[in-house]
């Protein structure tokens, strides 16, 4: 999964979590509703300065959004 696949992927459940729309993200971090649908189909790269205006609407530090998300172990296998 590249690092754009995983912003993605969180921001998407950010967002759910929060339970916003994508046009109330994108009202209130003042980008349009369509480059934000990109950005959560994985097709542009955000900038750090549109990274920090996500998180800081989704009250989460801007790293949650570039964080990988965990690895489960495989079933039947033990640590």
């Amino acid at each position: 999964m590249d690092l754009r696949e995983v912003f993605a992927t969180n921001l998407r459940r950010l967002r759910h979590a929060k339970g916003l729309s994508q046009d109330d993200l994108a009202y209130e971090a003042e980008v349009s509703r369509s480059y934000l649908s990109q950005l959560e189909k994985g097709a542009f790269y955000a900038s750090l300065k549109i990274v920090g205006k996500l998180a800081a609407v989704l009250h989460v530090e801007p790293a949650e959004l570039l964080k990988l998300p965990a690895t489960k172990p495989e079933r039947g296998k033990r640590k």
